[in-house]
């Protein structure tokens, strides 16, 4: 018992860990994969440890620190599926662009689409082919992570919701925009003739 309660209390200092993670640590008390596995199992019952996916994993005290931090969430995104970076609401949210309550974290990645449901959040990845898989930056803190800029998170919103905007001119697309509340006035002016760079491929007036 000794061993799992100071495996626990290494695990606490992570900000994430996976399997493989904890069971190099398990060797350094002089368990075997076995036991380190049942511990996972009851640190899961206990509510010590929170599954992000199959293998991946929070300490419910990390989460717990950090749970009010949303650039911890948005790295655990990253985490979760890589490569990624934060995109749509969850960026136009982060640049106070919005004032919509949206609970899925989106993502766009060149890998296939996924959801993944934990304690901590719901998160949808959204595959972009690898042409558009730009436009993003790594910001940083205390929790590193990579999110969009603020023109291509408003047009990875659009190309997502809109089929890739086919058959769309550009006034449907400001008509889109003021229905979704968002104000393009609060947008720098250089990110707008972003936006609009970004989108005139898709358009055809």
């Amino acid at each position: 018992m000794k061993s799992s309660k100071n495996l626990i209390e290494l695990l606490k200092g992570l900000p994430y860990f996976d399997k493989k993670t904890v069971h190099q640590m398990g060797k350094h008390f002089g368990l075997t994969d076995n036991s380190v596995d049942t511990y996972i199992s009851r640190y899961l019952r206990r509510n010590e440890i929170i599954r992000l996916k199959n293998g991946l994993y929070i300490s419910s005290d990390s989460y717990h620190k950090n749970r009010n931090n949303i650039t911890y969430i948005y790295y655990l995104a990253n985490i979760l599926r890589s490569p990624s970076y934060i995109s749509s609401w969850a960026a136009l949210q982060y640049y106070n662009l919005t004032t919509e309550t949206i609970p899925t974290i989106t993502s766009i990645t060149p890998r296939v689409t996924r959801t993944y449901s934990n304690k901590v959040g719901i998160f949808l990845f959204q595959s972009i082919k690898k042409g558009l898989f730009t436009g993003f930056h790594l910001e940083k803190g205390n929790f590193n992570f990579f999110i969009a800029s603020p023109a291509k998170s408003l047009f990875d919103l659009l190309y997502f919701r809109t089929n890739q905007l086919h058959g769309l001119t550009f006034k449907d697309i400001d008509l889109i925009i003021d229905d979704l509340r968002i104000d393009m006035h609060e947008l720098a002016e250089e990110e707008q003739d972003r936006f609009y760079s970004l989108i005139k491929d898709f358009i055809h007036e």
